[in-house]
């Protein structure tokens, strides 16, 4: 900041947790905003030298430009497995087939963009053909909820916005979440069955990275929306089109090349560490209502003490 000649004017703090220095809690954080001034010589080097911080400490540091849009978005679209659960519905499929350690290294693969999502998608479909349908069902009765992913829609719904899931996984899981979280959106891909067992195809188009920028697209624009004003948030390859192209992108927990595209990453906070990037302090927000899913937090290496 100081290299690029920027004021700081005085530093309110959003978060309402104890101090960093609190040896009470396992894992305290604090959230500052720093509004700066000026006409920085290179804002895109400024942001790259920042992000390089933010890959080597336990901190989070998002650039944004403070203007009406920041705190007028009005939709939020999240990726679902690793995103909006804490778990990679497929893998967990796929270990229950027995299949497990293949279809992870397909899945993990994809993840990193090494290859196609919809050559995988098949690859890893193919391999469950058959399940009974009652293992899904124990699986949906138990999906992992991201830590603070309750608190952060209950507080945007209760400013207004609407909530979407653009999954490359599956309705039948994002549907479960929908009803537990008052989700308004949900596209995913559809599984077939025939007699109560997987038939190892999914029915209509696969959704793939291009997808759900497409999707994007279509809600704002039914809502009449800026693109400006929507939220995208995800952790994978396919996720980084639809990061690109909303207003507020967010790279959560993300893997190395898509914290590298999207605009901002968060990678020390639970879900609801997002509600600091639109300004919103903890004072400001409420809580959350129970679910009837469980609701998971990081293990405590990956939760380390961090500034957003």
């Amino acid at each position: 900041i100081a290299d690029n000649a920027l004021a700081i004017a005085p530093v309110p703090r959003l978060s309402a947790r104890p101090s960093l220095r609190h040896s009470q809690y396992l894992n305290p954080r604090s959230a500052l905003e720093l509004s700066v001034s000026g006409r920085p010589k290179n804002v895109d080097q400024m942001r790259e030298e920042l992000f390089k911080i933010s890959m080597t400490e336990p901190i989070d540091v998002a650039v944004q430009e403070d203007d009406i849009f920041r705190r007028n978005r009005r939709l939020i679209l999240f990726d679902m497995d690793s995103t909006l659960i804490q778990c990679e519905v497929i893998d967990e499929l796929a270990k229950h087939a027995g299949v497990g350690a293949q279809v992870a290294e397909i899945t993990e693969a994809a993840m990193q963009g090494k290859i196609d999502f919809k050559e995988s998608f098949r690859q890893r479909m193919r391999l469950l053909k058959g399940m009974d349908e009652s293992v899904l069902q124990g699986i949906a009765d138990n999906l992992p909820v991201t830590e603070g992913a309750p608190r952060l829609i209950s507080n945007l719904k209760r400013l207004g916005y609407k909530v979407g899931i653009l999954s490359g996984g599956f309705t039948y899981f994002a549907r479960r979440l929908q009803k537990e979280m008052g989700i308004d959106y949900v596209h995913a891909n559809e599984l077939d069955f025939k007699d109560g067992k997987l038939t190892g195809e999914v029915k209509g188009e696969i959704v793939d990275a291009q997808r759900k920028a497409e999707l994007l697209k279509s809600i704002a624009a039914e809502m009449g929306l800026s693109l400006k004003q929507v939220i995208a948030v995800g952790d994978g390859a396919n996720d980084i089109p639809m990061l690109k192209l909303a207003g507020l992108g967010v790279a959560f927990h993300a893997k190395p090349k898509v914290r590298e595209q999207a605009k901002v990453a968060v990678s020390t906070l639970g879900l609801d560490g997002i509600l600091y990037l639109i300004g919103i302090r903890d004072q400001q927000a409420e809580a959350t209502w129970s679910l009837g899913l469980p609701e998971v937090g990081f293990p405590l290496e990956e939760m380390k003490p961090a500034k957003l």
